[in-house]
């Protein structure tokens, strides 16, 4: 039996221990994660990177409580998510998970606004009037509040989609290749209003890319390969990020 391991401590908001995603059986068998140890500072930047099928978009979505885990412990915040039923991980992830995705999934007929407290008003949760004029604020939303999201930028959808993440105040920010779809300028923007995000509001967040330069943005780069953490870079560049990568043929 695997013994119960204590929950985070107050500066570690998130970790898994020993986690394992193994799909199908026999000679099709897949081990997306074999044994992954990760620990996430509150209020850090991360970037998770790999060649493609490294296991980065499943470990994401473990740590998300979007999938199981095989075997190992995942903990968010002071709670053990692995061996949650469906009722209490779906409430989990509505009250302290924010995602962040390269399709911005904002409603069409609603306004900028109106999209942004989508989640709280599903919730019949209220929002203070001063936190969410910070949060439009900081990423430059406010005179584009009553706008339809066919009336934005695609730089401007995604920043919708942020703030709609950040109003819940979640205790992580999960972001699954966020710049896929802008262009560069309009990716380098999105990038500093998340590094904002972390370093002004204290928000932890976990970035998927597979971009050297996205990942340039956060406090530290976990690579992986075939399913397992080979290299671990704090104050990561383009360059360091692309040593590591060439490391792994990628």
């Amino acid at each position: 039996m695997t013994a119960t391991l204590p929950a985070p401590t107050t500066d570690v908001i998130a970790r898994a221990v020993g986690l394992t995603k193994t799909y199908g059986t026999g000679d099709a068998q897949v081990h997306a994660l074999a044994g992954v140890d990760l620990a996430l500072r509150r209020g850090s930047f991360t970037a998770i990177m790999g060649p493609s099928g490294s296991g980065k978009s499943t470990l994401m979505h473990c740590l998300a409580g979007l999938d199981a885990s095989t075997s190992g412990q995942i903990w968010l915040g002071g709670t053990e998510i692995t061996g949650l039923d469906d009722r209490r991980l779906t409430q989990l992830r509505r009250d302290s998970v924010g995602f962040v995705f390269q399709a911005f999934n904002l409603l069409p007929t609603l306004t900028a606004k109106e999209n942004i407290l989508l989640p709280l008003d599903l919730a019949g949760r209220r929002v203070e009037a001063s936190e969410f004029d910070a949060i439009v604020a900081s990423l430059k939303l406010t005179d584009r509040l009553g706008h339809l999201p066919s009336q934005l930028s695609g730089g401007q959808q995604q920043r919708v989609a942020i703030a709609r993440a950040l109003i819940t105040k979640p205790q992580v920010l999960f972001a699954d290749e966020p710049t896929g779809a802008l262009d560069s300028r309009t990716g380098h923007e999105l990038l500093d209003h998340l590094r904002s995000a972390s370093r002004e509001l204290g928000q932890t967040i976990v970035m998927v890319t597979h971009d050297p330069n996205a990942a340039a943005y956060a406090d530290r780069a976990v690579i992986l390969s075939d399913g397992r953490i080979v290299d671990d870079l704090d104050a990561p560049n383009s360059d360091t990020v692309l040593d590591a990568m060439r490391k792994l043929g990628a």
